[in-house]
């Protein structure tokens, strides 16, 4: 009997060595991994070798191979969700971390070592809920989000597409965070931000600039 189909990751940086690590720690097969840096082509990520740059969509067309998007950046990932069916991308749910039976992650997605997914919480594709982050009862994070690590979104709060928040970040509850909403790290959101909004700060507030604070 075949197993799993192997996996194309898309990314050698250090988001890529993360989700490569997550991959192999899931028991994953990984075929090799492309990156569109020529510096990085014939270097290795955990043993396994940087074969060239992205290919384009025909170049999956008829293959059993899935891929992986493994770049830290919202849009860019975005961009890579094209080249594949939702079908064909893999998740990487990492064994150490922890997702409810009742929970749903999309296609794409990566949940670091210990990250909590508790009940009735949902991730779109292509996702970051990156190390110990925690996505609480009810959540809704749509496609293309980020949650560093040790983020928090509490019960109930949203998080719309393309959104990032910051590494020890917490999202009181019921908080909708809108469509590319960006919140520093460690701030605690308190009041709905509206789309493409940058808050940093206790309690979270409008920056003065868009400066990302991962």
């Amino acid at each position: 009997m075949s197993g799993p189909p192997g996996i194309w990751v898309i990314g050698a940086g250090g988001h890529g060595k993360v989700a490569v690590a997550t991959l192999l720690a899931a028991g994953r097969r990984i075929l090799g991994i492309f990156d569109d840096d020529p510096a990085r082509h014939g270097e290795t990520v955990l043993g396994l070798a940087v074969v060239g740059a992205t290919p384009p969509a025909g170049w999956w067309r008829g293959r059993p191979d899935h891929g992986f998007a493994a770049v830290g950046d919202n849009a860019m990932r975005r961009a890579l969700g094209a080249l594949l069916p939702a079908d064909r991308w893999a998740t990487a749910v990492h064994p150490a971390a922890t997702v409810h039976e009742s929970a749903a992650v999309a296609p794409g997605t990566l949940v670091c070592a210990q990250a909590v997914i508790q009940p009735g919480a949902r991730i779109g594709p292509h996702c970051i809920v990156n190390t110990a982050a925690v996505v609480e009862h009810d959540c809704r994070v749509e496609a293309f989000c980020h949650l560093a690590p040790r983020s928090c979104l509490a019960g109930g709060a949203t998080a719309g597409e393309g959104a990032f928040v910051g590494a020890g970040a917490t999202v009181i509850p019921g908080i909708a965070l809108g469509a590319g909403s960006v919140v520093g790290a460690g701030a605690a959101v308190v009041r709905d931000v509206p789309a493409g909004t940058t808050v940093v700060g206790v309690p979270a507030r409008p920056a003065a600039n868009k400066r990302i604070v991962a």
